[in-house]
């Protein structure tokens, strides 16, 4: 049978890491009693500035591990907070080392690559957090590569960013079917020439109108959905 858009011309699908198949709340919700009624708002704040700084970088023409971005983005978080311990802060890294799959994730990946598609991770994470979450959340022996963006020195949106799936895949960006929860990230996806495909988890407005995805999905289960 064949596969339903955007996959029917795909050789690949390449995926962002976190938001799209591991939730970066997860880490946060762990330590939710310790951290008391401010949990969901310093998740919030801890996510937004470890985005905002990669952003900043790549506009600037520097680059830092997403790690340590990550690390800064929680002090930033913590600071902003300053109801919660700060005593919480080596457990909030340990829990983002290790963070949740979506439920959907595994089986998707497994169906995905049974019927013959080459799939990947493409992340803004450096090698070393990325090896971590794809080992505790089990998805080695589904994924054909885990891509950082290490090599390119840059950060997702920029084009030698997503430069890196291609070539470590050896399929052209047309043949490749990209998924993030991020619409920035499908934007940039768009932009290069990849199939992008949104997985808006949280039923977000949509944005970015001359960039957009070809299929707009609510988790990875409507990817082989007709």
């Amino acid at each position: 049978m064949p596969f339903p858009a955007p996959l029917d011309h795909a050789e690949a699908v390449v995926f962002d890491a976190y938001g799209t198949l591991l939730d970066v709340h997860s880490a946060v919700q762990r330590h939710a009693a310790a951290i008391g009624p401010e949990a969901q708002r310093l998740s919030e704040t801890w996510r937004q500035k470890q985005l905002e700084y990669s952003w900043v970088l790549s506009l600037c023409g520097r680059y830092t591990p997403f790690w340590t971005l990550t690390e800064r983005a929680l002090d930033y978080a913590l600071a902003q907070h300053p109801s919660v311990d700060r005593a919480i802060r080596a457990d909030l890294l340990d829990a983002y080392r290790s963070l949740d799959a979506y439920p959907e994730v595994p089986g998707t990946l497994e169906r995905l690559r049974r019927d013959g598609l080459r799939t990947a991770i493409l992340s803004n994470g450096d090698t070393a957090m990325l090896d971590a979450a794809v080992s505790a959340a089990g998805l080695g022996d589904r994924l054909d590569a885990v891509l950082s963006v290490d090599p390119a020195g840059t950060f997702k949106t920029a084009p030698a960013a997503y430069d890196l799936a291609g070539r470590a895949l050896g399929v052209a960006p047309e043949r490749i079917a990209f998924l993030s929860s991020n619409r920035w990230d499908i934007a940039g996806a768009a932009a290069y020439g990849f199939a992008p495909v949104w997985v808006n988890r949280t039923g977000q407005p949509d944005e970015y109108p001359d960039l957009a995805p070809v299929r707009v999905i609510a988790s990875l289960d409507g990817l082989l959905a007709r």
